[in-house]
């Protein structure tokens, strides 16, 4: 029997694993840890961090692997997706297989949480493990909202999340006050009329190196382009969400 279990571990900060993610890392057999280039080595050295920090069982094997790269310039993106998810699974396959002989806990550390915007969930039923389990960990919406000390929705009014590539595409979406934006490589807010909007942005959660920054759209938004532009040119990769809010 292959369990394999999905640890959300949070946006970077060691202490933000719960004491089930912690007991999940030392029930596994087996730890996967995904190498995503040398521009992320962060990534990876943040996982080695918490085996480090928290891994009492010396029986555990970790591995490591090179997570296949999506093709980008794939015109249909949703099969872009798909072929990358696949080739992904088989991945997963792969390192296990060397490392186990059919059986075992495999554990994969998931960064915020497996429920939101990670498709974790997806690839590991492309390959069909006989369980699947998932710990929940900090997503990077609760970083953001606490590094702002933000409450994320108005009183009894509800709130979006989408990503960039849908913000730009359709524009401020319909019945809502409140959106949280996930995965824009482009920011997204330029394509908006600031007019009455406050936003508040943060990169790198829960790291070292976080900055966060919050103000009206029209006099914040170019500070946070030239802060994003500058931060990935220094550490070759970044990782940002943010929250726009109508006001008045």
């Amino acid at each position: 029997m292959l369990t394999l279990s999905l640890i959300g571990i949070g946006c970077g900060d060691p202490d933000q694993l719960t004491r089930a993610a912690i007991q999940a890392i030392n029930a596994a057999d087996l730890v996967l840890i995904p190498r995503k280039g040398t521009a992320k080595s962060d990534l990876a050295d943040l996982r080695r961090t918490i085996c480090a920090d928290v891994l009492a069982n010396d029986k555990t094997v970790i591995a490591e692997f090179d997570l296949p790269v999506r093709d980008a310039g794939e015109a249909d993106y949703r099969k872009g997706v798909d072929d990358w998810h696949d080739a992904v699974a088989a991945t997963w396959q792969q390192a296990i297989a060397k490392h186990l002989a059919g059986e075992g806990k495999v554990a994969l550390l998931i960064w915020g949480d497996p429920s939101l915007y990670d498709s974790s969930l997806r690839i590991a039923r492309r390959f069909d493990p006989s369980k699947i389990e998932v710990v929940p960990g900090i997503t990077s919406i609760q970083a953001l909202c606490a590094a702002h000390a933000l409450p994320l929705n108005d009183i009894g009014e509800p709130f979006l999340v989408t990503t960039g590539r849908r913000l730009r595409e359709g524009g401020w979406p319909a019945g809502v006050d409140t959106v949280v934006v996930m995965l824009d490589g482009g920011t997204a807010f330029q394509s908006l009329d600031p007019a009455g909007l406050q936003i508040y942005w943060g990169a790198y959660l829960g790291m070292p190196d976080q900055i966060i920054m919050s103000g009206a759209l029209a006099e914040i938004g170019p500070r946070i382009v030239a802060a994003r532009r500058e931060a990935r040119a220094r550490h070759g990769w970044i990782m940002d969400s943010y929250i726009l809010k109508r006001v008045g």
